[in-house]
């Protein structure tokens, strides 16, 4: 009854914005945090694997070695900021809808708030889309210097694409589709509130 009482007092405007960072906070929160876990297990099991012994021959190259797999890991981290900082929405929205003058924030802080996040967002995807470029070049190599005989006497197996190497594609589409929710949910959020 004492939420109601507080949201009355509220103006209308301040209402909209509170609802629209809790909503977007929370679905951004939880749909980053998933696939940011996801792609960490991922990388966790594949790279151990992905690195060259000293026994293995001197040509052959893992997706899970060399740039693609530190621009992805370096999206990862940024992700985990990002994570943060969508969960920082819900916060910012109880602030906005406390009924005192002082707690609640100004609108401008409120949209350096939701740029800083698109920002980290935008950095972030920009570092996983790096890394899949270099991933998906060190693939292409592999798949072009296949040997065209399967049989012969000296097939090196870690010359072909191995299900490892996907994984590490994969690990770094996830970390590419969560900061493009985060960036879809700030410039909803940078929408919703220019509109008040």
């Amino acid at each position: 009854m004492t939420n109601q009482l507080d949201n009355d007092k509220l103006p209308v405007a301040a209402q909209r914005v509170a609802f629209a960072l809790r909503t977007a906070g929370w679905v951004c929160f939880w749909v980053q945090l998933v696939l940011a876990v996801v792609a960490a297990i991922i990388l966790l099991f594949a790279i151990p694997f992905a690195i060259p012994s000293a026994t293995a021959p001197a040509g052959s190259t893992s997706a899970g070695t060399g740039g693609g797999v530190f621009f992805a890991i370096c999206g990862l981290a940024v992700l985990s900021y990002s994570v943060y900082r969508a969960f920082g929405f819900t916060r910012l929205s109880r602030k906005l809808r406390s009924p005192a003058n002082a707690v609640r924030p100004k609108k401008a802080d409120t949209i350096k708030d939701v740029q800083l996040t698109l920002w980290s967002n935008l950095s972030g995807m920009v570092l996983t889309l790096i890394g899949a470029e270099a991933i998906s070049g060190t693939l292409l190599a592999k798949s072009l210097a296949q040997p065209q005989a399967l049989f012969g006497a000296a097939v090196d197996l870690g010359r072909f694409i191995q299900p490892l190497d996907i994984f590490v594609v994969l690990a770094n589409t996830h970390a590419t589709v969560a900061h493009f929710v985060g960036i879809m949910g700030a410039l909803w959020l940078l929408d919703r509130i220019h509109k008040q």
